[in-house]
């Protein structure tokens, strides 16, 4: 595996890549789940803001709608991130591993460390963005941001349509289970040969899934609550009450 060789022995600039290029109108309305407001504010927005504001990240990459990219550009103007972090905007796919493999073509070859972020995760604490960057530092290929199920899991043999009953064939030990988030902290050639390496292999639900399937180790690193994805009407009732508590004098 390749490893980060930063020129003159600088550390290697960090990036994150936000895929938003998916509809994801389950939460209603007929807006895109990214452009949904939050605070007055669109999620997607404070997902960029959650990145921007983490130590080591210089560059945000937004990968959008293809018919989207003008919009996203304007929305991300009149939403400028902090000094010292430059924001893009890129053309993404029709499926999230497409959408992060065109953000990842468009780094800069400086960057050595990637952080792959979902934008229906607007909440995540800078801490948990800053852990996840240290880990890679440290010399870890790829870490991930991870919560204990506090659920029972049941396992079934195969998905019924929907109403149906479903039998179960297993129940997984909750105590070896773990509920992972994002940002999802790569270092960028492990990442990119992930992704060249199952380019025709359909959807990945996270990147983490495609280095498993290298044989390269991933681990984990302590999650946050408030790092919750954003997908149902509910979801968004909570995350509006976590930003009014988080605006509340300390």
């Amino acid at each position: 595996m390749s490893e980060i060789t930063p020129p003159s022995g600088a550390i290697p600039r960090t990036a994150a890549v936000i895929p938003a290029a998916g509809l994801g109108l389950r939460l209603g309305g007929g807006t895109p789940k990214a452009l949904r407001e939050l605070g007055g504010t669109p999620m997607l927005v404070h997902a960029v803001r959650a990145m921007a504001r983490a130590r080591a990240v210089s560059l945000v990459v937004v990968v959008a709608p293809p018919d989207g990219v003008g919009k996203t550009r304007s929305l991300l103007d009149e939403h400028p991130a902090p000094p010292g972090v430059a924001q893009l905007v890129v053309a993404g796919g029709a499926t999230r591993q497409e959408s992060v493999r065109l953000g990842l073509a468009a780094l800069p070859e400086d960057v050595g460390i990637v952080l792959v972020h979902d934008a229906a995760r607007p909440l995540v604490p800078v801490a948990t963005v800053d852990a996840v960057v240290e880990a890679v530092r440290a010399g870890a290929p790829a870490v991930v941001p991870a919560l204990p199920v506090t659920d029972t899991v049941k396992q079934i043999a195969a998905p019924a349509v929907a109403g149906e009953p479903e039998p179960v064939v297993a129940t997984p030990d909750r105590a070896l289970l773990r509920a992972v988030q994002t940002p999802q902290g790569f270092d960028r050639a492990t990442l990119a040969e992930a992704h060249a390496a199952h380019a025709a292999g359909g959807d990945a639900t996270d990147c983490a899934g495609l280095v498993e399937r290298l044989g390269v180790p991933v681990v984990l690193v302590p999650g946050h609550e408030e790092a919750f994805k954003v997908t149902r009407p509910l979801d968004l009732v909570l995350a509006e009450a976590v930003l009014a508590r988080r605006r509340l004098p300390s």
